[in-house]
């Protein structure tokens, strides 16, 4: 398991080189002084090139790079050209909000994927109606899914809330976490709690779909294959239930393709963060990124870019890990 682990550490740490080499590409591509976005349009040739010369831009590109590559491992994004704040204290404001979201939509499209692949494959009447559903559901872009979200349980029936994080009215108390969910509970604000719970379920639900389904049809063609083989037909013959063949002895061994599509869907759902925290106004990284793009602020473009693939890698770094202890043959390679 510890050479898995040192392979895996490698991978992860030539993936965050190369997206650091990608992202500083992208910015010295872009037909745009930075120099001069900094000291406005109307500033002289002379305080931009002093500007540029503070900065580095005027040293050659492999120099620059390991400036770059300086600041991010030291951790200093520099300053945006939008909020004129430091990247990396935005970065901690508006990243707690992506992360709950992030986190309460992996868990729900963990448990609605598994569930529904379970399901499929126990041999359900409905099962061929429900795998076309499914096939169907993938194909629905998630600004659609948000907007009949809203259409319905916001403006027809008046059940949750379409934008924001928590209602105005509750005082937040900053907590060690700054995650609304597990501070109003540490703090004994169980309305704060329902408010923002109800607040998630939309943006939730409409990140968690579409990799919930993928991860359902996945699941359940591993599944499919592993109920044909040798030791299941073996555990039937004992007189095992259904269910505990599937539970104790297929699940384990079908997990591994599962794992590998719960990662890249994870990824996706980094992506689609940017669409969903539009729409609903949620006051994350996505909307950040969002305002930073339309400003050209290309310090807190990069930073986010940055904190998100870096997010993404690590997330499919655990989960190689998790399909090594499901899988020993992994081990082994």
């Amino acid at each position: 398991m510890s050479t898995v682990i040192g392979r895996r550490l490698v991978a992860l740490v030539a993936v965050l080189l190369g997206l650091s080499v990608i992202v500083f590409a992208l910015q010295a591509l872009i037909p745009s002084d930075p120099a001069r976005a900094i000291v406005g349009a109307s500033a002289s040739p002379a305080v931009v090139a002093a500007k540029s010369h503070e900065l580095g831009y005027d040293k050659p590109l492999p120099t620059q790079f390991a400036k770059f590559l300086g600041r991010m491992v030291h951790g200093n994004l520099q300053d945006s050209l939008r909020t004129r704040n430091p990247v990396a204290d935005d970065l901690r404001t508006f990243a707690p909000a992506t992360l709950e979201l992030a986190l309460v939509s992996a868990m729900l499209a963990a448990a609605l994927g598994v569930g529904l692949g379970l399901l499929l494959t126990s041999g359900w009447r409905a099962a061929r109606a429900a795998r076309l559903i499914l096939i169907g559901g993938a194909s629905v872009p998630s600004f659609l899914v948000a907007l009949l979200a809203i259409l319905l349980f916001y403006s027809a029936l008046h059940l949750l809330p379409a934008s924001g994080r928590v209602d105005d009215k509750f005082i937040i108390t900053d907590g060690p976490t700054r995650l609304l969910l597990v501070d109003s509970l540490l703090h004994g604000q169980p309305n704060v709690f329902f408010d923002a719970l109800k607040h998630l379920v939309m943006p939730a639900f409409t990140l968690a779909l579409v990799p919930a389904l993928a991860i359902a049809r996945t699941l359940d063609a591993s599944l499919t294959q592993v109920m044909r083989e040798d030791y299941v037909r073996t555990a039937r013959s004992k007189g095992l239930k259904e269910r505990t063949v599937v539970l104790k002895h297929a699940l384990r061994n079908a997990a591994g393709p599962t794992f590998t599509m719960g990662g890249l869907q994870f990824g996706l759902m980094l992506g689609g963060v940017v669409v969903v925290e539009q729409i609903f106004a949620w006051p994350g990284l996505g909307l950040y990124l969002d305002q930073s793009i339309g400003y050209s602020d290309f310090p807190a473009i990069t930073g986010t870019t940055i904190l998100l693939g870096t997010a993404y890698v690590v997330v499919n770094f655990a989960v190689d890990l998790a399909q090594a202890w499901a899988d020993p043959r992994i081990r082994e390679v």
